[in-house]
């Protein structure tokens, strides 16, 4: 049976605070770990990824849940997500580096991807106790009220952000230079739509940190791409996410984002 989209977000928040909140500044000892050299997982992302899996096959019995964890143990996982015809993305917490580190930036993410375009994405961010959700061409909603992003002036410079380390302190041509994102795609994408910051730059291509926000910003009035003026496909996976309030931002940004990625290290 189908779930509505308030249920899914229902969802998202026992499971964050039966798995997520209970672990946050309190992880014991063996309950972080790496997947890669500076790549942390903890206990809670494992869980988390669990449960919403279950409950969304189950809901969902023909489609493919490509969780971020279960692309660490199945090389084939991305794949089968790119060839489905209906599709969740689950990023059980997303910032884990903060919830590690203490920091209340994270957020738990959900999308669902029909013939490889969102159609619905959520976020929840436990511990501001504040939740995004979007459905295509029905807006993007705040704690239930509509969001729009208003373009940035004529003649203001916007200002940008970026998780890529190289980059930050760096300009982008004459834009004003690039300063540190909340490294959380799941505060990122909202902390755009709620205008402290105009335009992302991102390197790494991941479905389950993109899909949701990208929507969201795109049901804003915004647009995300990448540095050919291709827009996002969460099916597409190419280098490189241009994220921006509006179009003329994006076709700024965009000029110079080439060389930017290039320097990314």
């Amino acid at each position: 049976m189908d779930v509505d989209t308030q249920q899914v977000l229902d969802l998202m928040k026992q499971v964050a605070a039966e798995v997520i909140t209970p672990r946050f500044r309190s992880l014991a000892d063996g309950e972080v770990m790496e997947k890669n050299p500076g790549d942390l997982v903890t206990i809670a992302d494992q869980e988390s990824e669990a449960i919403l899996t279950r409950e969304l096959s189950a809901a969902y019995p023909d489609a493919f849940v490509l969780g971020e964890e279960l692309t660490s143990t199945d090389p084939t996982a991305i794949d089968r997500f790119v060839a489905a015809e209906h599709a969740f993305t689950v990023d059980p917490v997303d910032g884990t580096k903060n919830f590690v580190h203490g920091s209340p930036d994270h957020a738990v993410m959900v999308s669902e991807v029909v013939r490889g375009e969102t159609v619905r994405g959520w976020i929840w961010q436990p511990e501001h106790q504040v939740a995004w959700v979007a459905e295509k061409g029905a807006g993007v909603y705040r704690d239930g009220v509509r969001v729009t992003r208003e373009p940035v002036g004529d003649g203001v410079p916007p200002k940008g952000v970026t998780s890529i380390w190289p980059l930050r302190g760096h300009s982008l041509g004459s834009l004003p230079a690039l300063v540190g994102s909340w490294v959380c795609c799941g505060v990122d994408y909202p902390r755009l739509l709620e205008g402290a910051c105009d335009y992302i730059l991102y390197a790494r291509n991941s479905p389950w940190d993109h899909s949701p926000g990208t929507l969201m910003v795109r049901e804003a009035g915004g647009h995300a791409g990448h540095a050919d003026g291709t827009a996002y496909s969460p099916v597409v996976l190419t280098p490189g996410i241009i994220v921006a309030a509006d179009r003329g931002t994006f076709e700024a940004v965009r000029r110079h984002a080439s060389d930017a990625f290039a320097r990314r290290g």
